[in-house]
């Protein structure tokens, strides 16, 4: 599947121009924001750990193991990019036992930055925000159109789309959901259901955004919307007063796109029909996310670029350097400026 197939239409215009993204694992920096302060005693350990092409699973699995602990002891708010330079927390659930020696977890792609107590684990999504350094090297491109494109992303966001990394290569978990769908089942590993269930919902998601972008109403609020705060999980219904709240012009407030599950839609009017209509498409999807008991949620369709600043260390590298909120992909705001091409190579733009 295609990266236009999987997200839909850019917002802000045609790509201004090709780099790479990922040459190193530092042009990929995630640096996790976690406002939970720790209480210095208690049974959990919490670590700050910076990893270097390591995934976030991997990192637990040697956490475990140097610790002497199942690995089902081991937490973490989220999972990073393996191919990037990542600073994230892992906490290990230590009862009646002192601080292990964690040295053996350490090489040159995992390195302990500091060790804490708390009372209480780390539970998964508990990290606010992520903060990112992009470095996009090989630079093309109009650096006038570039600057325009980034104060206009600074004055109106971006589209919320899930990043293509959420459906596996070329699209194959979408493949995969499609067709354990069409069968009316669910896979036995818990990790692979857990994987193909939100790949689903995030593909639905992705086309009614995209349905959105396209008739330019990503970014307003209509009657029957249901809004939500930038980092609020609750929703409310928009009728004429709220389509006029003027937290909506400074992006606190967004209209939302559903995250299916069990229940009835709580939008209403025209924003009810377009978005059963797209479910009516993959209907096979929808069904499978309703008879597997997800809930029905809302994610918000504008993704406003927190503290976003961008510089030149040499003239073909551009450095972007910017907060997003969890769950969203930084890769989305790249596509927003220029076409990514692999490694090593110019003229072929490719999808990271």
């Amino acid at each position: 599947m295609t990266e236009q197939e999987l997200l839909g239409p850019r917002a802000h215009g045609e790509s201004l121009g090709s780099a790479v993204l990922k040459a190193s694992a530092e042009d990929f920096q995630v640096d996790e924001v976690l406002d939970i302060p720790l209480t210095g005693d208690g049974e959990h350990l919490w670590i700050w750990v910076e990893k270097r092409g390591l995934n976030t699973e991997e990192a637990a699995r040697r956490i475990a193991k140097a610790a002497g602990v199942p690995l089902r002891t081991v937490s973490y708010a989220g999972l990073k990019d393996r191919q990037a330079l990542t600073r994230q927390w892992f906490s290990v659930q230590l009862p009646g036992k002192a601080d292990p020696d964690l040295s053996a977890a350490e090489n040159d792609t995992l390195k302990i930055l500091k060790v804490a107590r708390h009372r209480r684990k780390l539970q998964r999504g508990a990290h606010s925000a992520n903060g990112f350094t992009l470095r996009l090297t090989q630079f093309k491109g109009d650096k006038d159109a570039i600057e325009a494109r980034l104060q206009q992303i600074v004055r109106l966001g971006i589209p919320n789309y899930f990043g293509t990394q959420r459906f596996g290569h070329d699209g194959g978990n979408v493949v995969d959901a499609r067709a354990w769908a069409a069968r009316k089942a669910l896979p036995e590993q818990r990790n692979v259901r857990s994987r193909l269930l939100s790949t689903a919902r995030s593909f639905l998601f992705n086309k009614v955004l995209a349905a959105r972008v396209a008739d330019g109403t990503w970014q307003q609020a209509r009657v029957g919307d249901l809004l939500a705060f930038t980092d609020s999980r609750s929703f409310f219904p928009a009728g004429e007063a709220e389509c006029s709240d003027p937290r909506l012009a400074i992006l606190d407030l967004h209209p939302t796109g559903p995250q299916w599950g069990e229940g009835p839609s709580p939008a209403a009017g025209e924003i009810f029909e377009l978005e059963q209509a797209i479910a009516q498409g993959e209907a096979d999807l929808r069904d499978w996310l309703i008879n597997a008991g997800m809930s029905h949620e809302r994610r918000i369709l504008r993704l406003p670029i927190g503290g976003l600043s961008w510089h030149y260390p040499s003239p073909d590298i551009l450095q972007l350097e910017f907060v997003l909120p969890a769950g969203c992909f930084a890769t989305v705001l790249v596509r927003e400026l220029v076409d990514l091409v692999p490694v090593g190579q110019t003229d072929s733009p490719c999808v990271f």
